[in-house]
């Protein structure tokens, strides 16, 4: 199994659980972050980090990112838009630079990016468009079902991450069943999202299982079928062996 998206880094974690994981993708929320993800790769290459700067973080330096880049680095992100009811014009015309920084940067190194688009799905596909060999996942996808078209009709191949929320939102269940199965990778987003049984608690890696198995009970097959369709989908977008 893979966890395609947890926080780990010094500011989110001071534990780690990933037993029965072959890979994690340490996602980054600021500069700091990208930094501990590089550090944590060094104890356990199952560690696989990213760097990026979330779209809350705009007034952290994007062009520090760029130094950091080395072959270990799996993708971009997360980093994207949040355009939530009470931002300024201001702000978010500062996200959609700091975001479209980050397309070039994934362009220029040929790294997937993972994107953060709440409550901006559209506007994300809308500057997508724009750019040429280009791809990755709308992390924690929120964008419905009549959105899912939008994604997949992207230049490139797109992906949908899907979290532990899954395990206890009943309309997650039917955005689940219209998404293509070759597009569909999970997440924890730990130490967020904690699926049942144990939501409520801090969420970790290792719990993706809770999610793996809900897909199953979607998808109507095995278990063991299921964990190879997915995991060889997240193989493809971060290019695992």
């Amino acid at each position: 199994m893979i966890d395609t998206h947890a926080h780990l880094s010094s500011r989110f974690s001071d534990e780690i659980k990933i037993a029965g994981l072959d890979w994690i993708i340490l996602a980054a929320s600021c500069v700091q972050d990208s930094k501990d993800n590089l550090e944590l790769n060094k104890n356990n290459p199952k560690l696989l980090p990213a760097i990026g700067i979330h779209p809350i973080e705009i007034e952290d330096n994007s062009g520090e990112l760029e130094k950091l880049i080395d072959d270990r680095v799996v993708a971009i992100g997360e980093c994207g838009l949040e355009f939530t009811d009470d931002i300024s014009d201001t702000d978010r015309k500062k996200q959609i630079e700091l975001f479209r920084n980050q397309i070039k940067l994934a362009q220029k190194y040929k790294l997937p990016l993972i994107v953060h688009a709440r409550k901006a799905v559209d506007e994300a596909v809308k500057i997508l468009k724009e750019y040429e060999n280009i791809n990755g996942v709308f992390h924690c996808y929120a964008g419905g079902i009549k959105r899912i078209k939008k994604v997949t009709e992207l230049k490139c191949e797109w992906y949908f991450g899907i979290d532990g929320n899954l395990t206890y939102e009943i309309g997650l269940e039917e955005v689940v069943k219209n998404i293509p199965r070759d597009r569909l990778v999970l997440e924890t987003d730990c130490p967020y999202l904690t699926p049942v049984p144990f939501r409520g608690k801090k969420n970790y890696p290792e719990y993706i299982k809770y999610v793996y198995q809900k897909v199953s009970e979607i998808w109507q097959m095995s278990l063991e079928t299921t964990e190879k369709i997915i995991d060889d989908n997240a193989k493809r977008l971060f290019k695992l062996v």
